[in-house]
């Protein structure tokens, strides 16, 4: 079985579905440790861990190791677990094909391979994929993550406000890890069936409530020029947990959707919020509010500064620390040049 889908896996392993071998592979760690932990805690229970749970590390084993491990019988139990952890890292992985092709049927193998794949050409894919499940895992793109997260608030019994999601995506991007694990910190200490908010969260991975992008493109929508200052200077000062690249994807995401509201602002209200892809209108406020300052040329003009200030900060033809571009750009902002 081959799938791109972490949960297809994980609804048969909570049917007790296991199949002797498993290759969990690509560039979304997420998903990869989501079934390789379920695996790890669920398969065995605690007592029959002690003999048949056995965790090695690909730079410390050859495949003659993994295969004699995996060959093995296990102890006072039905099955054992092997899991070889940074796959990637062995250097003769291919030799594991014998094995695949006719694994130990009281073995759940476990082949955890992270950043890298296993070519879908070569005889090892081919014959984990007929005799157990691969997993293909890829990064989300970030117009893909508020649906995830609030598939996984869901699954935890909460619910999350859009304006939460859009904080968490702003200052987190698509690092579906690091989301999830700030999200559980939170749960922990609301009742469940919480509905989590953006103060919330805000409030959860630090964000000042004065001074975040949200103050920021809000105070540009305004056009309130003293306030755009004062928070360029404390982001400027303050670098460390306001870095130029996010304050940068902030302004593009909301100069792009107002680009898109001056166009759709006589339609229908449900329409303009399902091209912009907000909740409610609400969320509209400060795209009606910038409509009054701003023009579509000068957006034009906007969201190409804004991509020439994403390649500074990326050091495309500039030395000037992020602090200095950030000042920068502030002037250009204002001044709309």
């Amino acid at each position: 079985m081959k799938t791109d889908k972490s949960e297809d896996i994980l609804t048969e392993l909570r049917q007790k579905v296991y199949r002797p071998i498993y290759l969990l592979q690509g560039d979304e760690p997420f998903f990869i440790d989501e079934v390789a932990n379920y695996i790890e805690k669920n398969v065995l229970g605690e007592f029959e861990k002690s003999f048949n749970q056995t965790i090695v590390y690909g730079k410390d084993v050859d495949a003659d190791a993994v295969v004699t491990n995996a060959r093995r019988y296990p102890m006072m139990a039905e099955r054992q677990v092997v899991m070889v952890k940074e796959a990637q890292t062995m250097k003769d992985i291919t030799q594991l094909l014998s094995y695949a092709e006719k694994p130990a049927n009281t073995t759940v193998l476990v082949l955890i391979h992270k950043y890298k794949l296993v070519a879908a050409n070569t005889k090892l894919f081919k014959a984990i994929e007929k005799n157990g499940a691969i997993l293909n895992t890829s990064k989300l793109y970030e117009n893909h993550v508020p649906a995830w997260i609030q598939r996984y608030v869901k699954s935890k019994s909460y619910v999350i406000e859009s304006k939460a999601v859009e904080t968490l995506v702003t200052y987190l991007g698509t690092e579906l890890s690091r989301i999830a694990n700030e999200l559980d910190k939170l749960m922990v200490s609301l009742p469940i069936g919480s509905n989590i908010t953006a103060q919330q969260v805000a409030d959860n991975i630090g964000i000042n409530k004065d001074y975040n992008v949200f103050e920021f493109q809000k105070a540009l929508a305004q056009k309130n020029i003293t306030k755009v200052f004062t928070i360029a200077e404390y982001f400027a000062n303050n670098q460390k947990n306001n870095p130029l690249i996010v304050t940068l994807g902030s302004l593009y995401r909301f100069y792009s959707k107002l680009f898109l509201y001056l166009q759709l602002q006589n339609k229908p209200e449900q329409e303009v919020l399902a091209a912009l892809d907000l909740r409610n209108s609400y969320a509209l406020q400060d795209y009606k509010t910038a409509a009054q300052h701003y023009k579509l040329p000068q957006i034009k003009n906007i969201i190409n500064l804004l991509n020439l200030y994403d390649l500074k900060a990326k050091g495309v033809d500039n030395t000037a620390p992020p602090e200095a571009l950030l000042k920068e750009l502030t002037f250009r902002l204002i001044v709309g040049e």
